[in-house]
């Protein structure tokens, strides 16, 4: 035996240290292989949309539902059954209803703790039972043990289960078993989450959707450019920064960095009284701004139009600086002429501006700050990076988070795969080296990682810089287009400059060589593998389908974000991964929560399988169960160290 082998058994033998120990593991680890293999939910471009991502969070994407159709079959209407899943959505909004019209409560409960703890048992059964008692509330964790395990030596079971639901209700805990219950199936039902980025920006609450994340029990997270942006932001990137409050701004979502993150605006609000107070910045109007009288609609658009200038400064900078990053065709300020009221793009054709009025540029040097600029974003830098609450959140996103997850066969990005348009990938240069395909994904990862992690101060600047360029370089994985036209959209009336080219890989997503290529270049099997990202929206009620290259590519991003759902037609894509193969759920727009529970309405309104495997997929079939055979065979092999003498037993 090799000294490396001998020393890995020595510290295995630590945690086994017999025969009898390194043996129950094996038996153990054996029998976990041939569990049904956990259900996985993929949800993407959330884009703050907390009410509707806590609802499909809460049903599993039609998941719950169809435990309880599993377990109830015909036996129950499909009334019962609508009235049931929105019990464990909302055990207590819907329990608070059911005591306003129904006259025996005591009978409501023993009904409704008896079809729970059915569902409990059926969505407890495909693991292990350590696994599920770790996930039983502390309150009740031993009643329900009792009440979802089979005892044999329970002579009357029935009598025994009847005991305990009348205590239940006798002591009064009947409404708080049910929630525990309800929260039990949520957490079962769903064995582990992927986000594929964009939780941030458009909608008015990501901050309780990473509140919510964070006390998730399984989850990975794949940033999407909304996500980088903020975590640049959080870094103390001042393009980035502004970048973050221009888009709050404009869609009048500036709570979330004064109440949800706490971050003052009162500094550039001050600032706009005097450098703007004789413009109306009348093209700089707040969308979803009808909650702000007209003093606050007056002061977020001069905020709205002061931010946008700042940044299109510090993004001029910032790229006439980083000259590898190809992107000065970006600086638009210089090319302005303020006595014409004219811009003439990097295509050398000039365009009249919208607005003319530039009361903080200086033409000889208009990307530099003026002193009132700078000191509004210090400030804003600080608080930034002096926000607790946010750096909590960017470390849950760097500590599950990354740009590509390969997971269970399946590779998870949130934009593409730059390619050049004969389907090879793009060579994109990285700081004076050139790298493409998943290299390319490695690299702007660590560099990521870098600007919070490093302590090299050069290194720490890499990486807050590399996040602007994720978030709006062409080339960039998480971007994908030929550019962002935000100033054009801004200024130019003429709708031809406001167009962003969509990269090579939503041409060639079709292509399954092109596809295969991808996956391989992930270590991936093309023949059992996806590509599963989101970024773009899927426009249904154009026939745009989500479902790509006969099943290889799967886009879920159908519009969580209501601005968008009047252009797709529905209100998000989501996908389960269970045992039996992949399932496409599309999603109505939901409308709240108070509706959910009253009309018992639920936003799950078609299903179709994407793959569906020949044989039931298990735990063995899985990463989890090929590292777990991996064990094996090293326990094997502790045994056998044990039999022969060459490790002694510790008893």
């Amino acid at each position: 035996m090799k000294k490396d082998e001998l020393r890995y058994l020595q510290r295995l033998a630590e945690i086994y240290p017999t025969i009898g120990k390194a043996s129950t593991e094996i038996i153990n680890l054996q029998s976990i292989l041939n569990l049904p293999k956990g259900t996985e939910h993929f949800m993407s471009d959330l884009h703050g949309e907390y009410q509707a991502f806590s609802h499909v969070l809460r049903n599993g994407s039609g998941a719950v539902r169809k435990k309880i159709d599993d377990v109830f079959g015909h036996t129950l209407s499909n009334n019962d059954k609508r009235s049931l899943a929105t019990l464990i959505y909302y055990p207590k909004e819907k329990m608070d209803l059911v005591k306003d019209t129904e006259e025996d409560m005591e009978n409501w409960y023993k009904i409704t703790l008896y079809r729970l703890i059915e569902i409990c048992k059926t969505t407890a059964s495909k693991y292990t039972r350590s696994k599920v008692r770790k996930a039983l509330p502390a309150d009740y964790a031993y009643v329900i043990e009792e009440l979802i395990t089979e005892k044999a030596e329970v002579l009357d079971k029935e009598a025994y289960y009847d005991s305990i639901v009348n205590t239940i209700i006798e002591i009064g805990s009947a409404e708080n078993f049910i929630i525990a219950l309800a929260e039990l199936i949520q957490r079962l039902v769903v064995d582990h989450l992927h986000i594929l980025g964009d939780i941030y920006d458009r909608g008015p609450a990501p901050h309780f959707i990473m509140d919510r994340l964070m006390q998730y029990h399984s989850l990975d997270i794949q940033w999407g450019n909304h996500d980088v942006v903020w975590m640049g932001a959080a870094a103390g990137q001042k393009a980035c920064i502004a970048t973050v409050v221009r888009n709050s701004i404009r869609y009048g979502n500036l709570d979330i960095l004064e109440d949800g993150y706490g971050i003052n605006m009162l500094p550039l609000a001050t600032f706009v009284m005097e450098a703007y107070k004789d413009d109306p910045c009348e093209i700089f109007a707040m969308k979803g701004a009808f909650n702000y009288n007209v003093l606050e609609e007056e002061l977020g658009k001069k905020m709205h139009k002061a931010i946008a200038v700042i940044q299109f400064k510090l993004e001029g900078k910032l790229v006439r600086r980083h000259k590898e990053f190809q992107m000065e065709d970006r600086a638009l300020l210089h090319r302005i002429n303020p006595e014409k009221g004219t811009i003439t793009l990097p295509d050398g054709k000039e365009y009249p501006l919208r607005d003319n009025n530039f009361p903080t540029i200086d033409w000889k040097h208009p990307y530099e700050l003026t002193a009132g600029e700078k000191e509004v974003m210090d400030k804003l830098s600080s608080a930034f990076r002096n926000c607790e609450k946010l750096q909590n959140h960017i470390r849950l996103l760097l500590d599950k988070g990354g740009l590509y997850t390969v997971y269970n066969g399946n590779l998870l990005f949130h934009g593409s795969i730059p390619l050049n348009e004969d389907g090879t990938f793009r060579e994109v240069q990285i700081y004076g080296k050139s790298y493409k395909g998943k290299e390319l994904y490695d690299v702007l990862e660590t560099y990521v990682r870098r600007a919070f992690y490093s302590v090299g101060k050069e290194e720490q600047k890499k990486g807050r810089d590399i996040m602007w360029y994720i978030w709006a370089a062409p080339n960039s994985p998480l971007f994908g287009k030929s550019k962002m036209s935000t100033f054009e959209r801004y200024f130019i009336e003429d709708p031809s400059t406001h167009e962003e080219k969509k990269s090579a890989y939503y041409r060639l997503w079709e292509n399954e060589e092109v596809v295969d290529n991808m996956l391989r270049e992930f270590g991936l099997d093309p023949e059992k593998g996806h590509i599963i990202n989101g970024h773009v929206p899927v426009h249904q009620s154009e026939g745009e389908s989500p479902v790509k290259c006969d099943g290889k590519v799967i886009v879920i991003d159908g519009g969580f974000s209501k601005p968008y759902q009047k252009v797709t037609g529905i209100a998000g894509y989501t996908l389960i991964y269970n045992s039996y193969g992949l399932n496409l759920t599309a999603h109505e727009p939901f409308t709240s929560k108070a509706d959910a529970v009253a009309r018992e309405t639920d936003i799950v309104s078609n299903r179709v399988a994407v793959s569906y495997m020949s044989r039931r997929q298990l735990v063995g079939d899985t990463d989890t169960g090929h590292a777990l055979k991996e064990r094996i065979q090293e326990l094997i092999q502790l045994l056998d160290a044990y039999r022969t003498g060459i490790i002694k037993e510790k008893k």
